[in-house]
């Protein structure tokens, strides 16, 4: 058994200084599909999950190893990985985990989910835009959702404001094409038809129509309003998903 050495405090100084990991389930006309993950408390990125049709004690295990694999073992030494204290986390081989790349273990208290909030706030989301959206027929459509709400949705797309509303995947702030500054009006243009006398001025009315067109065609062209494609496709081959046993899914990615 470990100490409770977070006490609800869910802040780190920097990446790879605190993890969260939890389970959940969620049922399907085919049965029950169940999921581990682990969160990067300073990033909140999901860094490992295990997704399975039954709930072995290794699941905790595979997503532990896939978080380890994906942050790199050298960076993440020393670094705290928060539980409650489910059965799954008092595994002999999960401690063994622990102790095997330089881990600190640690657990909230028997029956109290305020000791592991962040973690059940990201699972919240996950009821929310994917478990809870409709009836799911087979447990390999729910696992298609949920690793593409993960890794396109959660990762790429939902802002926070803790991070200057940048996304996870990414601590630079954007610039979107409707905050960009527009170019300088050209206020000259009537002094420079004043200082010519001797030009007779145009038959029609002229029209700002011009300037506005080609600020317009700069905008459709700016390389923000591409259609970026924002993440791989989790049908590509290195995702891989048996239906029989437990899954671990290595994508590359921080």
């Amino acid at each position: 058994m470990h100490d409770d050495l977070v006490e609800r405090d869910f802040t780190a100084a920097g990446p790879n200084r605190l993890w969260l990991t939890d389970l959940t389930e969620h049922p399907t006309a085919e049965g029950k599909l169940y999921l581990c993950a682990v969160k990067d408390v300073w990033s909140r990125r999901i860094v490992g999950y295990s997704i399975s049709d039954r709930m072995p004690s290794a699941l905790a295990v595979d997503a532990l190893e896939m978080a380890v694999a994906r942050r790199g073992r050298d960076l993440v030494t020393g670094c705290v990985v928060h539980a409650d204290r489910g059965s799954q986390f008092r595994f002999r081989p999960y401690v063994a985990a622990l102790h095997r790349y330089g881990l600190a273990g640690s657990m909230g208290r028997v029956a109290s989910s305020a000791d592991n909030a962040a973690m059940e706030r990201f699972f919240a989301l996950l009821q929310k835009n994917v478990l809870n959206s409709r009836r799911w027929a087979t447990r390999s459509e729910l696992r298609l959702a949920i690793v593409t709400w993960i890794e396109r949705t959660y990762h790429r797309r939902r802002r926070q404001l803790s991070l200057g509303k940048s996304t996870r995947s990414s601590l630079k702030p954007s610039t979107s094409p409707r905050t960009r500054p527009e170019p300088p009006h050209r206020k000259c243009q009537p002094n420079l038809q004043q200082s010519r006398p001797t030009e007779q001025p145009p038959t029609t009315n002229s029209s700002p129509t011009s300037m506005t067109r080609d600020n317009a065609t700069a905008d459709n062209d700016h390389p923000h309003n591409a259609d970026v494609r924002t993440g791989g496709d989790p049908r590509d081959s290195r995702w891989s998903f048996p239906l029989g046993g437990r899954a671990i899914l290595v994508a590359s990615g921080g």
